[in-house]
């Protein structure tokens, strides 16, 4: 089944303990962003503790219910002009809002997830794929049928193979 406009919120609002992310990609191709993309290639820069909108009261909201959110990214070194505006715009203030942000750098190790694409996992128990075209263009997003038994495990190796966002980027200019 794809997921979509108000079926794919519902997953952040009905998740009871903790939705987690994996992304892979050293760039996300999402229309949204090019107007804040061109914005940050341009100098511009936000004060992350200033940034309030949805996606932040959302995350402030589930901390209080006790509910988290949290991801891995799988980075290389030097980090993709888009990675350093989505560290930048989003994850600083993501992060001051509640978000549990980790980076798994592969710059000088093997990969301990070669080959496992983004995925979103609901309390353990529901995966949705994220299918992108090789650029990082959407192509959409599926959930997964199947037994969740090996997400569960990517997840541990990502979160045991990672440092914490602010450890990852402590001394990096963005």
């Amino acid at each position: 089944m794809l997921l979509a406009g108000e079926e794919w919120a519902a997953r952040f609002e009905g998740f009871r303990r903790e939705a987690w992310r994996l992304e892979t990609l050293p760039q996300y191709l999402m229309p949204q962003e090019a107007e804040e993309l061109q914005a940050f290639r341009d100098g511009a820069r936000i004060d992350p503790a200033t940034v309030h909108n949805e996606y932040t009261e959302r995350l402030r909201r589930q901390v209080t219910e006790g509910r988290v959110q949290g991801r891995v990214h799988i980075v290389t070194r030097p980090l993709s002009e888009y990675l350093r505006f989505e560290f930048s715009q989003y994850y600083r203030p993501h992060l001051l809002a509640g978000e549990q942000i980790r980076i798994l750098d592969v710059t000088d190790r093997t990969n301990p997830l070669e080959g496992v694409q983004d995925f979103w996992m609901f309390d353990q128990s529901e995966v949705v794929l994220m299918n992108y075209e090789p650029d990082g263009k959407q192509i959409n997003r599926e959930v997964f049928e199947g037994d969740v038994a090996r997400f569960i495990e990517y997840q541990r190796i990502a979160v045991a193979e990672s440092v914490p966002f602010e450890e990852f980027v402590k001394g990096l200019e963005l």
